[in-house]
């Protein structure tokens, strides 16, 4: 058994866990952040995507003692309140979800992809860097649609803060 101490989203955590525990059990087990899901145990659906010191990692095949010290955000710790992120009000409002099950996964993924890409985003982009992550509901099309749409929103709101 270890200590973890890590912030997660904004706050600072302390748990034991055994040396084996992936940071995506840390997280739905012992924290109850339960919407970074399990997909695939395999780094190939992201799912799991939570972003790790700013940028986005696959949480199933991260062991929680790798996140020892580090500043963890899931998708329950984007949102301010009762406002949605930009990309999550881009996902709702473009229909860029259909079951849901891969949609926090693929809403942090979005958010990096904006973070490392800003303004220069296009479908092209957005495809080629969505590959790590498995919709099995969609086409993608409103996918790629919801985050071209936050990236505009993203950056107006950064412009605002």
């Amino acid at each position: 058994m270890s200590t973890v101490k890590l912030t997660v989203n904004g706050k600072a955590v302390a748990v034991d866990v055994e040396d084996r525990t992936l940071l995506v059990h840390l997280l739905r087990d012992h924290l109850n952040l339960t919407g970074t899901h399990v997909g695939c145990d395999t780094s190939q659906c992201g799912a799991c995507v939570v972003h790790m010191d700013g940028k986005a990692v696959k949480s199933c095949t991260m062991l929680a003692g790798q996140a020892d010290g580090a500043n963890v955000t899931t998708i329950e710790g984007i949102a301010k309140g009762d406002e949605l992120h930009p990309m999550q009000a881009a996902f709702r409002d473009n229909h860029g979800l259909q079951c849901g099950y891969c949609t926090p996964g693929m809403i942090m993924s979005a958010i990096d992809i904006v973070q490392r890409h800003g303004g220069q985003l296009d479908e092209t982009t957005v495809r080629h860097e969505l590959e790590g992550n498995i919709c099995r509901c969609t086409g993608y099309h409103n996918i790629v649609k919801a985050v071209l749409d936050a990236a505009g929103r993203m950056k107006v709101s950064q412009a605002a803060e």
